[in-house]
């Protein structure tokens, strides 16, 4: 009888070690269940021709094309070492035309197999040569009509061919006999839905599905198993994030009311200007949530510029008038240091409590940094534990051990991506009782992507920017097309200097041999990094903030008063720099995108981005935030050297066109492919999210939300849900863990 594998089993008893090998390595598939849940990519008929013409775009990707042998040559050449045969085969789907080639001893086979006239499935590397696209000996599987009588023919034509993700060593059509092999153990799969949530929804059963997904006989079997495996993977997700939103809410915390005629109250009076709309609105939701006794849980995610400081600044006094105290953890010391210089400055004298000349109901507000000296870092440490700072803004220093609180109510994470949530919780744990949670991006993030990633906080958006606030003008500088609009660019820069304003210039790399995190590029990483910036062809490396900077001195901007600022200077000598170009001393910047969050100096008017194609779509709107932020319109230039029909140029354009982060999200998630906007490569790797698209399917994902939220009210433990409870273990195993909470 033959050997029906368990569901947990590993894939050598059934599949033998080699391919077992091949299968965990590149694409990481263990036992016959992580087989079952990798689906086909596409699906082909054989009485179909799919798209050649798709393959301009895929060179270096192994593909699987099903094809019409159009013509076959064989050929014999003279080379170095004698004479060979060459077999050139070319095929066609009626989209557009593909040349095989096959050499040496490999000709005889698929000479007498790949007939002019004959059909088959193909899957190799895409290649160019001579300018025309090309696979080299690649794999191949005839689909000979075998059938005696003409339905069996039309039935044999109509079949769809499932077409899986594969690699080098393993084509599509291997993959597919692998999973025909564990297709029988799809009997023993533990439904995870709940029986009446199915029925409600039309929901095929699991095992179905995973039949229908793997062998259709018809279109609508594909449409039916997607359905149902989208379902999955969004509920399971979402009762994961609901198990954690309802944990949190039965957690005990202080609540933090702000006192009548205290610090909140005496700091709004000495405001200049008055709260948006958007700001009265996010800051009501806070209060509300710091006013009860179970801890806040909220994500705060705004435009560039739209006032998160102030609102998450406003809850921090809240809570120091409460007789809490207040930490926010920034993800560089450029950051923390100019968090910490902007507080200060708009508290006045009330950042001076406890000082000679500091108002009676005013609090201490302490820097806490890896670099700080050890007297100041001493008595930083000394004014938490006594409670005598009511705020401390920090790196991850304020994580260590050494950091005690008299009393932490609560907790501010500026840019939240940059953290993983262990670090979160570290400093979280710090307070006698949880803390509250306020987590705050400037990455616009589309709404379905915040209720998966971020899903167990809650959300409040600012999208309103303060009156005052200047337009952006962004144009794209075609370098190699256009170098006369390149050194136009560098006289904007000089007119704006000589106007009064300062400038940015943002280069993708510092420029000495090493990078950012000061790892050498003679070193393993940074040989690898190089390979990966020259792959594409002749591409120059990266330009660098320090060649660029000395160009600039001796040329275009000669006589300018030109710094550099980048991630592996000293703090000492960065905060130095910070402090002249805040004051205005140093007129033009040239940095690395350390200055990409945060940074507020309103009298600057131009950024100039070099290489700006390197870059993504939200780091792009993420640095161009740092202009415009003062009175005079700014103008954010974008260099590249690509072609102007490449997909560099279209996101270069597509920044260009609009100021809407939330509408640049969305592209830059299109282009990325949720796996990396999730936190999860998908280079061969598994994705969390196999068949659910973030950006499409936002009616199952909301739907998913609202039936896990009911689920979990009900029964928390899922003491009556076993199936529910065995998918969600295997989603949280470790990796799941992470990606989870590190969004």
């Amino acid at each position: 009888m033959e050997h029906v594998p368990a569901l947990d089993e590993d894939l050598k008893k059934t599949l033998g070690p080699a391919t077992a090998k091949v299968l965990a390595e590149q694409l990481g598939l263990h036992t016959a269940l992580d087989l079952l849940h990798h689906y086909p990519r596409r699906y082909a008929e054989r009485g179909e021709l799919t798209s050649l013409a798709e393959l301009a775009d895929q060179i270096d990707e192994h593909v699987t094309v099903v094809a019409q042998v159009a013509d076959a040559r064989l050929l014999t050449y003279q080379g170095s070492r004698g004479g060979g045969k060459r077999l050139e085969v070319t095929i066609t789907d009626g989209s557009g035309r593909l040349q095989l080639v096959f050499f040496g001893s490999g000709v005889h086979k698929p000479h007498k197999e790949l007939l002019p006239g004959s059909r088959a499935m193909f899957a190799g590397k895409v290649g160019m040569f001579n300018h025309k696209l090309q696979l080299a000996h690649p794999a191949y599987e005839p689909l000979g009509a075998d059938a005696s009588d003409r339905d069996a023919a039309a039935a044999f034509a109509s079949q769809l061919i499932p077409i899986y993700p594969a690699c080098a060593k393993l084509e599509s059509w291997k993959i597919a006999k692998c999973v025909d092999a564990v297709l029988p153990t799809a009997q023993e799969v533990v439904d995870p839905l709940p029986p009446a949530l199915r029925e409600d929804r039309g929901l095929v059963p699991l095992t179905e599905a995973l039949l229908k997904i793997h062998r259709p006989v018809t279109k609508a079997d594909i449409e039916d198993a997607r359905g149902r495996l989208k379902w999955d993977e969004a509920f399971v997700l979402q009762v994961a994030l609901a198990r954690r939103r309802h944990a949190d809410s039965q957690l005990p915390a202080v609540p933090r009311r702000p006192t009548p005629g205290g610090l909140l109250e005496s700091f709004d009076a000495k405001l200049p200007f008055t709260l948006t709309e958007g700001q009265q609105t996010v800051s009501k939701e806070i209060f509300d949530d710091l006013a009860t006794d179970h801890p806040m849980h909220r994500l705060l995610q705004g435009e560039v510029g739209s006032g998160k400081t102030m609102v998450a600044l406003r809850a921090m006094l809240a809570v120091v008038d409460s007789g809490g105290q207040a930490a926010m953890l920034a993800p560089t010391e450029v950051l923390a240091q100019q968090h910490h210089r902007s507080i200060t400055e708009m508290m006045g004298e009330l950042a001076e409590g406890g000082m000679l000349g500091g108002s009676d109901r005013g609090t201490k507000v302490v820097l806490l940094t890896g670099s700080m000296g050890v007297p100041a870092r001493r008595q930083a440490l000394l004014d938490l534990i006594t409670g005598e700072a009511g705020l401390v803004i920090g790196t991850h220093a304020l994580i260590e051990d050494k950091v005690q609180f008299h009393d932490l109510g609560l907790v501010v994470v500026d840019e939240q991506h940059r953290f993983g949530v262990e670090q979160r919780d570290a400093l979280r744990s710090k307070g006698k009782q949880p803390p509250h949670l306020l987590v705050m991006t400037a990455t616009p993030i589309p709404r379905t992507v915040a209720m998966t990633v971020f899903g167990d906080l809650e959300t409040s958006v600012l999208d309103q920017l303060p009156a005052g606030r200047s337009p952006i003008a962004t144009h794209v500088v075609p370098a190699k097309d256009k170098p006369h609009f390149l050194a136009r660019a560098w006289e904007r820069v000089r007119e704006e200097v000589e106007n009064g304003h300062q400038a940015y210039v943002v280069c993708p790399r510092i420029g000495d041999g090493e990078d950012e995190n000061g790892k050498g590029a003679k070193g393993a990483k940074g040989a690898k990094k190089k390979a990966a910036a020259e792959e594409d062809g002749d591409r120059r490396p990266p330009l660098a903030v320090l060649e660029i900077a000395e160009q600039l001195t001796r040329g275009p901007l000669a006589g300018l008063s030109v710094e550099v600022l980048h991630g592996r200077m000293d703090p000492a000598d960065k905060d130095d720099v910070m402090r002249r170009f805040t004051a205005g001393e140093v007129k033009v910047l040239v940095a690395t995108t350390v200055i990409e969050v945060g940074v507020n100096v309103p009298n600057s008017t131009v950024m100039v981005i070099m290489d700006a194609d390197r870059f993504g779509v939200s780091q792009l709107h993420q640095l161009r935030g740092r202009v415009g932020r003062g009175s005079a319109p700014g103008l954010c230039l974008l260099v590249s050297e690509m072609h102007e029909a490449s997909p560099a140029r279209a996101r270069l354009a597509a920044v260009a066109a609009t100021l809407d982060g939330f509408e640049l999200s969305r592209i830059d998630l299109e282009q990325r492919r949720e796996g990396d906007v999730l936190g999860q490569a998908q280079s061969g790797v598994r994705s969390s999210l196999r068949m659910l698209a973030v950006i499409e399917d936002e009616e199952v994902i909301t739907q998913a939300r609202e039936e896990a939220t009911r689920v979990v009210a009900a029964d928390p433990e899922l003491a009556e849900l076993p199936g529910l409870r065995t998918a969600l273990d295997a989603l949280l195993d470790t990796e799941r863990e992470q990606y989870l909470e590190k969004g």
